[in-house]
Order: C-alpha cells, then sequence, then structure tokens
C-alpha cells in the first residue's frame, strides 16, 4: 500500500506539465494500460477457450456491444473530452472543482441511471437490431441485460477519471482496466460452468463495480479539498451545456458505430465472423491504444494551456504529441502485419479455438492493422478540438462521413469478400476521418502547422514499410510461433529505428530521449 501510495504522488507532483513530470505520467499510465491490455488478452483467451468461434461467443459479443460503446462514450472520449477541460478552467481560474461537480453529477447519476433501466428492458429490440441474423437471439438477450449495469459504472468510473487527469493524478484511472479485467475473468472462471457464456456478462457488471472502486478513495480526497469558487466570473459549469455536449456526444457514438456496422453486416455471415472480428481488432488494436495514452496524459496539459491563453504552447504540445502517436503507432503496425497469424495461434488457439479460426482471425487483423494510423490519429486529432471548451460540429461531421464510407465499403465487399472486406471498409471509412480532421484542425481549434508534422510523418511510414517484411521475414523462418511473436518483438522496433534514423525521422531522438530520462527518474 505505501508504495502505491507514493508511487500515486510521484506521478501526481510530476503532473505539473513539465517533460520529466510527463514522462513520468506517460510511463505510469502505459504500464498500466499494457497490464489491463494483457489481461484484457486473458479475458479472450478465456472465452476463446471455453467457447470458441461460434454462437455462444457471437451471443455474447452481440451484448458486448453494450459496454464497449460505452467505454468510448463514457470513459476514453465523451466524458473525458468534456470533463477535463471544465475540470481544468475551474482550476486554472484558482478556483475549486466544486462547483463543476455539484453542477453535473447528481445529473449524470440520473440519466446513467434511466438509460441503464431502459436498456435491460429494451434488450430484445436492441439485439433484433444490431444483429438480425442470429439464428438464436435468447442467450444474447440475457448477455445484454447484465451488461446494461456498465453504462451507469462506466459513466461514473469516466467522471472520477476526467476530475483525476485534471488533478494530475494518473495512477488511480489508468488501474481502471486491470479492475475492470480482473473483475470479468474471476466471474467468468468462477461461474462458466453453471451459468455458461451468461457469466462473462455477469463479469462485465462486476468488473464496472471495480472501476469505480478503484478510483474513489483519490476522488474523495481532491474532491473534498476543493470549495466553491468565491469570485464573481460565471461558473465553471455553465459551458457544459447541450450546445457543447451534443456535437461531443455525437461525435463518439458516430465513432463507435463503426462497429455496430460491422456486426450488423457480419450478422448474417457463417458462425465466428462476428468473433473473427472481434479477436482481429482487439489485438490489431493495442497498438493504438497505446499510442492513444501519450494523448490521454498530455490533455489535461493542452486544456490547461488553453484555458491560461497560451496557445503556443498548446500548438507544440499537439504538434509533438502527432508525430510520437505516428511512431508508436506505425511500430505496432508493422510488427501485427508481419507476425499475425503466430500472435492469433499464440493467443488463442487452444480449446475450441481452432487453427481454421486462427488463420481466419489473423487475415482479418492484418487488413485492420492498415487503418491503425487512422484510428491514432483521430483519437489524438479530436482533442484540440475540444479542449477550448467551445462547441464545435466539424469533428462529428468528419465522423459522419467517415461512417458513411464504412457502410458503403462493408456493403459493397461483404458480399465478395466476407469479413475482410468488412474491415477494410473500416480502415478506408476512419482514414478518412483522421485526414479530414488534420485538415480542419487549423480552422476550428489550434493552427497547427501540418506542412510541418506531413514530412515527418511520410518518413515514418516508410520507416514503418521497411521494418514490415524485416519482421516476417523472421516469422516465416522461425522454429514455431512463439519463437516467432519474440523474434518479430525484437526485429520489427530495430529495423525501424534504423530506417528511422537513416530517413531522419524528427520525433525519434524525442522518445528516445524520454525514455531514457524516465529510466534515469525511475532510478
Amino acid at each position: 500500500m505505501r508504495g502505491t501510495v507514493a508511487a500515486e504522488a510521484a506521478v501526481g507532483s510530476g503532473g505539473g506539465g513539465g517533460a520529466a513530470g510527463l514522462a513520468r505520467a506517460a510511463g505510469v499510465t502505459v504500464g498500466l494500460s499494457i497490464a489491463g491490455s494483457v489481461l484484457g488478452l486473458a479475458r479472450d483467451q478465456a472465452i476463446a477457450h471455453l467457447f470458441g468461434a461460434g454462437a455462444e461467443s457471437d451471443a455474447f459479443l452481440v451484448a458486448w456491444t453494450v459496454p464497449e460503446v460505452a467505454a468510448t462514450v463514457l470513459i476514453e472520449d465523451a466524458m473525458a473530452l468534456l470533463m477535463v477541460p471544465a475540470f481544468s478552467a475551474a482550476l486554472a481560474r484558482g478556483a475549486g472543482t466544486g462547483d463543476v461537480v455539484r453542477g453535473t453529477l447528481p445529473r449524470l447519476l440520473a440519466l446513467l441511471g434511466v438509460l441503464s433501466a431502459a436498456l435491460v428492458a429494451g434488450a430484445p429490440q436492441m439485439v433484433d437490431v444490431l444483429a438480425p441474423g442470429l439464428a438464436d437471439p435468447s442467450a444474447a438477450v440475457a448477455c445484454t441485460r447484465l451488461t446494461a449495469v456498465s453504462v451507469f459504472t462506466f459513466g461514473l468510473a469516466g467522471y472520477l477519471s476526467a476530475a483525476l487527469r485534471a488533478h494530475r493524478r494518473f495512477l488511480p484511472p489508468a488501474a481502471i482496466y486491470v479492475a475492470y479485467n480482473v473483475g470479468i475473468v474471476a466471474t467468468l472462471l468462477a461461474l462458466h460452468g453453471r451459468y455458461g457464456i451468461r457469466a462473462a456478462a455477469a463479469g462485465v457488471a462486476v468488473g464496472g463495480i471495480l472501476m469505480v472502486a478503484v478510483q474513489l478513495p483519490s476522488a474523495l480526497v481532491e474532491l473534498r479539498g476543493n470549495r466553491p469558487a468565491l469570485d464573481t466570473q460565471a461558473p465553471p459549469t455553465r459551458g457544459l451545456g447541450l450546445a457543447l455536449l451534443a456535437p461531443v456526444v455525437l461525435f463518439t457514438v458516430s465513432r463507435q458505430a463503426q462497429v455496430l456496422v460491422e456486426r450488423f453486416f457480419a450478422a448474417p455471415l457463417a458462425a465466428g465472423a462476428i468473433s473473427h472480428l472481434n479477436y482481429a481488432q482487439k489485438v490489431a488494436q493495442l497498438p493504438m491504444a497505446l499510442s492513444v495514452m501519450i494523448c490521454t496524459v498530455t490533455f489535461p496539459a493542452v486544456s490547461r494551456a488553453l484555458a491560461e491563453g497560451d496557445r503556443d504552447r498548446a500548438r507544440r504540445r499537439v504538434e509533438r504529441d502527432l508525430a510520437l502517436v505516428c511512431v508508436v503507432v506505425l511500430i505496432g503496425s508493422a510488427y501485427v502485419i508481419a507476425c499475425a497469424p503466430q500472435i492469433t495461434e499464440v493467443l488463442f488457439q487452444r480449446g475450441e479455438f481452432t487453427a481454421a479460426d486462427t488463420a481466419a482471425t489473423a487475415s482479418v487483423m492484418r487488413v485492420y492493422a492498415l487503418g491503425l494510423l487512422g484510428q491514432s490519429l483521430v483519437g489524438a486529432l479530436v482533442r484540440p478540438y475540444f479542449s477550448t471548451g467551445r462547441p464545435t460540429w466539424y469533428p462529428a461531421a468528419a465522423m459522419a462521413v467517415g461512417l458513411l464510407v464504412t457502410a458503403v465499403a462493408d456493403a459493397a465487399a461483404v458480399g465478395r469478400w466476407g469479413a475482410y472486406g468488412i474491415a477494410a471498409g473500416n480502415a478506408a471509412g476512419i482514414t478518412l476521418t483522421a485526414g479530414l480532421l488534420l485538415r480542419g484542425l487549423g480552422a476550428h481549434s489550434l493552427a497547427v502547422r501540418a506542412r510541418t508534422i506531413a514530412p515527418g510523418l511520410a518518413r515514418t511510414v516508410l520507416a514503418a514499410a521497411a521494418a514490415t517484411p524485416a519482421g516476417a521475414l523472421v516469422a516465416a523462418r522461425a522454429p514455431g510461433a512463439l519463437a516467432a511473436v519474440v523474434g518479430c518483438a525484437a526485429v520489427v522496433p530495430a529495423v525501424f529505428a534504423l530506417a528511422a534514423f537513416v530517413l531522419r525521422v524528427p520525433e525519434l531522438p524525442y522518445l528516445l530521449a524520454t525514455v531514457t530520462r524516465k529510466a534515469a527518474d525511475d532510478r
């Protein structure tokens, strides 16, 4: 316990916006995020082992739509995009965040309770809409009713995460997915013999409660210490009305709707298609999730800089974040493309998950990887749009265009290419959205120097293109799947670093210096 408190204190005090503080915060966040992702893979492995890639796992994955959408809207995107700037603005003015809490939390909890109850009542209709091709929807309906609880718990967890990050307390928010996946895995292993796939859905409910529990002590300490603002300025909750809320929520829901579109088109395919798409997406998007952690840590710093009127500092931070995000996600993309079959075999091929499932999942995974740069850029670019606390519909419009492209591409490709066509539609739509967000950033938020960023991005893509065949060669010649996974993990970053050095990728020296500085700080 003392070690945990000391670590949190170090992260909290080091999050003051300096490079060393942000490096420590990013290190803790990425470390716990990796732990949460590993436990998430353990969760997926347990489900694959116990239920394979068939009708039962498809039923759970339809119900999984609820926590999947809730996590995006209520934790990762909308809640953070709304509340981090609100809390940061209050702190920048020297006022406490008590006014923000009193003006938002009671109404939020009431709304979350109503939404959870509505999902429980409307579960049959929801399953019919999401997956009309399911042969037997009863298991999906039962699982959906269990996962509906996550709307309430995720909303509260996301609110607490936003408050803590604005106060530069990064450890508890970074731990939420560790707690969440521990809850799912423990409940699944304890109850699957009696309740089957419903045990996984019950685990979602338990995990959501743990997400709140892991943050609540720290949140109470921070929020109890705040008092109402004594100045005569308008209260910081004034800007949290429908005008600001609507575009943020619409953007977030439109982004998550890509998954709904995929499952809609995959439902009539052979049993297991939804599962293959899910497993492929979960693994392929790990590099994206890690890269966006950079922006998660720096988002409060950007919001604080804008609240203080220092747009130049905010712009420099955003430009540096975009470049770093590209480096991290492209290394991961090269790795996934190079050894997707071996990764899938090591992670999932056991029990009911067959070699045929491995081949299908790996092929889809490689297609998904083509859109990872777009996914990461969307996650990084949208934050400065909403950091100013002013309403803007441009991100929602850009995401709607990308979603339309995804739907049209899926409809055109699913008949001929099945799940591969669906994954390609996803990659095309999100990449278009990233391009639109980058193009519109100067006019609607911060005037980043896109022409300065573009050459470095192009060189980073070339470095990844060089690393991919090198990793594929190692994977093809390795004596086994595990050896291929380990060998690629060493070769792909090494070849990428060499190519990046030759091509003079501008952010590589900064990334290495940040890692070195963090290691020195830890010592």
